[in-house]
């Protein structure tokens, strides 16, 4: 089968919402070659270390790839994805020099190379995410083990806005909780929520494909008893109250639903903010702040940012 490599050379404020976008075009995962990783510190008594090719990255800026099946519609969905991209202009994000290139590959060349890339990473104290073709033996006893497939899903579970909601979720969550993921993607911050107790999760996304993905994850890591995935705008006709709401998503929508958010967390409850650039994060506190939250913590990696706020 012949399939056509999207490739977008943009900023790296504009990741997220490319790859949401590409997601939405049909793409069932992105690669994101991002020259920061080359230069960036890591600690390697997990293993995950792997050296990387300089010439697999651009020089300045961020490539976002994607993979789509050549078709007769192939040309029209490519357009669209344009305007799509382009359209982020008006929401104020950096779209960095908007390259987009097409290429075409064979699907014996992609469907598993991208797997060197993708090794076990332990992200916290005690989550270490693995993808499932790995053999991984914990390193403890209270480590907390997440399988994923990017391959059916929407990322790797690493990326540091990621990284940062399930380091806030394992203080924060006790047992007996409910937790509502808006936006679960993979539905890994839902998987994390569950093994550290919750009693249910409600998991949202307003993508079709990543209700799919989150739900074959989550029967994955067997936390199907606990996490209920459904498509969802944001949180719309939500009605039931919870401990803990976390968000992964972009600045600009958590502005608009804090209201909301205030209105189905219990008092003394948390909301966990992230997807936020450095640039945002004083409009997302002031935004918490003004819904009634009481900012406790903020946490930053590398250039993400996640803000923790605390209901009144």
């Amino acid at each position: 089968m012949k399939w056509s490599e999207i490739s977008v050379h943009t900023a790296n404020e504009a990741v997220e919402p490319i790859s949401n976008i590409l997601h939405e075009a049909g793409a069932s995962g992105v690669v994101i070659e991002d020259p920061f990783e080359l230069t960036k510190e890591r600690r390697d008594q997990y293993g995950e270390i792997y050296q990387l090719d300089p010439h697999d990255y651009p020089e300045e800026g961020v490539i976002v790839k994607a993979y789509l099946p050549i078709n007769s519609f192939l040309g029209e969905t490519v357009e669209e994805i344009k305007n799509a991209i382009s359209n982020l202009l008006s929401f104020n994000i950096d779209i960095g020099k908007n390259e987009v290139s097409i290429s075409e590959v064979n699907e014996e060349e992609w469907a598993t190379a991208w797997k060197k890339y993708y090794h076990p990473v332990k992200i916290s104290k005690r989550f270490t995410i693995v993808p499932t073709w790995e053999e991984y033996t914990p390193v403890s006893s209270d480590e907390l083990i997440i399988e994923l497939d990017p391959g059916m899903a929407f990322g790797t579970g690493t990326h540091p806005t990621t990284v940062m909601c399930i380091q806030a979720l394992e203080h924060i969550v006790t047992s007996g909780d409910h937790i509502i993921d808006v936006g679960t993607g993979s539905g890994v911050l839902s998987i994390a929520g569950a093994m550290l107790g919750a009693e249910n999760i409600t998991a949202l996304d307003l993508d079709e494909v990543a209700v799919r993905s989150a739900k074959i994850n989550i029967k994955l890591n067997k936390v199907q008893d606990i996490v209920e995935v459904s498509q969802g705008n944001l949180l719309d006709n939500i009605t039931v109250q919870a401990e803990v709401v976390v968000a992964n998503i972009l600045a600009e929508v958590i502005v608009s639903f804090t209201d909301d958010v205030a209105q189905v967390v219990k008092p003394g409850g948390h909301f966990i903010a992230s997807g936020i650039i450095q640039q945002k994060k004083q409009a997302v506190k002031e935004a918490m702040i003004s819904s009634g939250f009481d900012i406790v913590e903020t946490i930053q990696m590398e250039d993400w940012v996640a803000i923790i706020g605390k209901k009144q």
